[in-house]
């Protein structure tokens, strides 16, 4: 008797909801696709994870193409996923065709930009004319990068303020990037001396201070340049590499920049106001 109630209890949830392209939908065919779903795209995330993990383990290719192809492999089991959920529902995937035919007039409207975005994040993940961990400057966004999504990617800036930037834009837009293939930043340290200033004095100055700095690579060393003539000063600027990362670059400069006033006051060498 428990077991004819159980069956007829259950029986509720077979109740037809709608049809799709001739076939019926269930409030079981609603759970089971709901359900199905949030389990693929939890096992694609996990999968990602462990692509990317045990190529770190088994192959040499650096952090962003491991992360790339897990991104990869994410997608095409997400696409098959869907596609195996659909069947399994017993859903016609041919009434899909009408539902394209309306995103197709959508994108033609308003989803242009989205569409763009992941085609873009595709070719930078194959190109790869940014990867993660570079120093790239975008427009006014400036920072490290730390994640390229399928939409769009996060720059870490100066500021440790995490701004989102639409994939579209590393390809469209010049990108500065001052990491590209390399594991080092660049940083510029500018000085306007005044007119009469020894010329030699300022640039020894510039150089021991990089020299005498932990975090400053000797190997480029740090080059001291005669930027400019204008303005009533002797604009000099220093470039050196460092391999601290970008949220670190600020202390760097000031720590620097408070070396060089000592030492320039040392050298009786006054600034330009």
């Amino acid at each position: 008797m428990e077991t004819q109630h159980l069956v007829q209890d259950l029986g509720r949830f077979d109740v037809k909801l709608f049809t799709l392209g001739g076939t019926p939908i269930t409030v079981w065919d609603i759970g089971f696709i709901v359900v199905a779903l949030v389990a693929l795209f939890w096992f694609t995330a996990f999968l990602k994870r462990w692509t990317a993990r045990r190529l770190a383990e088994h192959t040499h290719l650096d952090e962003a193409s491991q992360q790339t192809l897990g991104t990869l492999v994410r997608y095409f089991t997400l696409v098959v996923g869907f596609l195996v959920i659909m069947q399994a529902a017993g859903i016609n995937l041919t009434t899909f065709h009408v539902l394209a035919g309306a995103i197709g007039v959508g994108v033609g409207f308003g989803l242009q930009n989205i569409v763009s975005n992941f085609i873009c994040g595709l070719i930078v993940m194959f190109e790869r004319p940014v990867k993660v961990g570079d120093r790239v400057q975008v427009g006014d966004v400036e920072g490290s990068v730390i994640e390229i999504g399928a939409r769009a990617t996060t720059v870490l800036t100066l500021d440790n303020v995490a701004a989102i930037v639409p994939n579209q834009k590393l390809i469209i837009e010049v990108v500065k990037n001052w990491q590209h293939g390399s594991g080092t930043w660049q940083l510029r340290i500018a000085v306007p001396a005044k007119y009469g200033s020894d010329l030699d004095a300022v640039r020894d100055a510039m150089l021991a201070v990089a020299a005498a700095s932990r975090d400053v690579l000797h190997d480029p060393p740090p080059a001291v340049r005669l930027a400019t003539l204008a303005g009533g000063s002797l604009g000099f600027e220093m470039r050196l590499q460092t391999t601290l990362g970008v949220t670190d670059h600020p202390d760097l400069v000031s720590e620097l920049n408070f070396a060089l006033m000592r030492d320039l006051d040392k050298r009786g060498i006054a600034l330009k106001q």
